[in-house]
């Protein structure tokens, strides 16, 4: 419900929550299918989607013709790569607003903190996404302190 409700197309997240606490760690589609009570078609949008956005990885065991999907190593990388896609076009149409209210306006105003705010967001989400990639490779949960910048 959580990612749902955060955006994600609902069966893209049953189909992540799914692999996510199963045992093994991975999934085949039927299995899928089944433990979610959906048809193929179902699945195959939702694994789909998972896997453009690098939630999801497909592997196959030698020897066998199924494919089976797990959580992807940067799953949360991929988590926040739309986010991206969203802060850039809240910066860009509310930077587009204060073009036409005026930057001096009340609008003005308000548009131009939200385009700093989007920016900001921006810039910082990337850099998060490195600490927590060489926090992780060091075999850390907690991120080292870092002087504010």
């Amino acid at each position: 419900m959580i990612m749902s409700d955060s955006g994600y197309p609902r069966m893209a997240a049953r189909v992540f929550a799914a692999v996510l606490v199963s045992d093994e760690g991975r999934r085949t589609a039927a299995e899928l299918a089944d433990e979610l009570r959906v048809g193929a078609s179902a699945i195959s949008g939702a694994v789909k989607y998972l896997m453009s956005v690098g939630m999801l990885a497909r592997e196959r065991d030698p020897n066998e013709r199924r494919d089976h999907y797990r959580i992807h190593e940067s799953a949360w990388d991929g988590a926040m790569g739309p986010a991206g896609e969203i802060f850039r076009r809240l910066e860009e149409g509310a930077g587009e607003g204060v073009a036409v209210f005026g930057a001096g306006t009340a609008v003005g105003a308000r548009l131009e903190e939200i385009q700093s705010f989007f920016a900001y967001l921006g810039a910082e989400v990337p850099r998060l996404l490195t600490r927590w990639s060489e926090t992780r490779a060091a075999g850390s949960r907690e991120p080292e302190a870092t002087a504010p910048t």
